[in-house]
């Protein structure tokens, strides 16, 4: 198979012909028909993920078409067209019993744990557990957006934010993630005010509902602008970037029992920010992580997706190839792009 991969972390990319994957008994090969660009590519090609063991093929937003099955499953067939969440569970443990499968305690992720979807073929175990079916109606680019982005924003706004229609949303860095929650948000019926630094991100916030914008290079104290346009404050705030900065504004700016939720990665450097804890006790705020989303939840953003209350689609920036990717991977740290990239040509 034609793949994209490294053999050591922070060296560029490389595109060559690997072994195809084996499915297991009770998983599948899944030949990927589009895959998303994501910054968490960008921190595992880094190394600061300690789950990588080199070579290493990144890539774990994807759609394809199962091309081989294991003897042992039974609910998928090859020519099945399918997604997988960015966090997979084994479906044994106690997290994986109680529905909770995104925080599994063996939890394995496609890209990080084993090799990804930057390739033409991608194997995924416990496929009972983690497949998800995929509307006729849906693309493979758009289904390969929700991924890691779209799903982890709709679970972090619906199921960890529980926002509300008439609820104030703040959105802390409008890349991928963060136009993800702003539509989410749009479509819940709550006004949302969007922080970025890039005026052409904000721009692209607006366009998909994002009530009031602020560039947050343009404000002294961004968590007391946004309590000012919000006449208190955040009810739900979304970290989307993650960055000890804008972790801090995402609680600072919430009204009294107000909820954040830390979405983007805080690894390396930024794994253990600074959090104004004097402010959440004294105005009971709650925090939150989110960390992807479950299979059996996709049917809720499904549904909205259907009905036309959601439109993914908006937020692909570009179609590029796998060489397109080797060059893009590395300058993801510059956070230039708006829209996500889908990889969906294999050259």
């Amino acid at each position: 198979m034609r793949a994209l991969y490294f053999e050591h972390f922070g060296e560029t990319p490389k595109v060559a012909t690997l072994p195809d994957p084996e499915p297991t008994a009770g998983g599948v090969v899944i030949e990927v028909k589009a895959t998303g660009l994501c910054r968490s590519d960008w921190h595992g090609w880094m190394g600061h993920d300690t789950d990588i063991a080199l070579p290493h093929v990144p890539g774990h937003e994807f759609a394809g078409v199962i091309a081989a099955v294991g003897r042992d499953v039974r609910r998928f067939k090859v020519g099945d067209r399918v997604t997988v969440p960015f966090v997979s569970g084994c479906g044994h443990c106690h997290e994986c019993r109680s529905g909770n499968q995104q925080v599994c305690e063996t939890q394995f992720q496609p890209g990080f744990t084993h090799w990804g979807s930057f390739a033409e073929y991608v194997a995924i175990d416990h496929a009972e557990q983690n497949l998800v079916h995929l509307p006729e109606s849906m693309t493979y680019a758009t289904a390969a957006s929700l991924g890691c982005r779209f799903a982890t924003s709709f679970r972090a706004v619906v199921d960890q934010g529980r926002l509300k229609g008439g609820e104030w949303l703040a959105v802390h860095g409008c890349g991928g993630v963060g136009l993800s929650a702003i539509m989410i948000g749009k479509g819940l019926g709550a006004r949302i005010i969007a922080i970025d630094i890039a005026e052409d991100k904000l721009a692209l916030a607006q366009e998909l509902g994002a009530e009031i914008t602020i560039n947050s290079r343009s404000v002294q104290d961004v968590a007391q602008a946004v309590r000012d346009a919000t006449g208190g404050g955040a009810h739900v705030s979304v970290d989307a970037l993650g960055h000890p900065q804008t972790c801090c504004n995402s609680i600072s700016n919430l009204r009294r029992r107000g909820r954040h939720v830390q979405v983007g990665l805080m690894l390396a450097d930024h794994a253990t920010p600074q959090i104004p804890m004097a402010r959440v006790i004294a105005h009971e705020l709650e925090i939150y992580g989110s960390h992807g989303m479950q299979a059996w939840r996709y049917d809720a953003m499904l549904g909205m997706i259907e009905a036309g209350t959601l439109a993914p689609e908006k937020l692909i920036g570009r179609h590029i190839s796998l060489s397109d990717a080797a060059i893009a991977l590395p300058a993801m740290d510059s956070f230039r792009e708006s829209g996500i990239s889908i990889i969906d040509r294999f050259v």
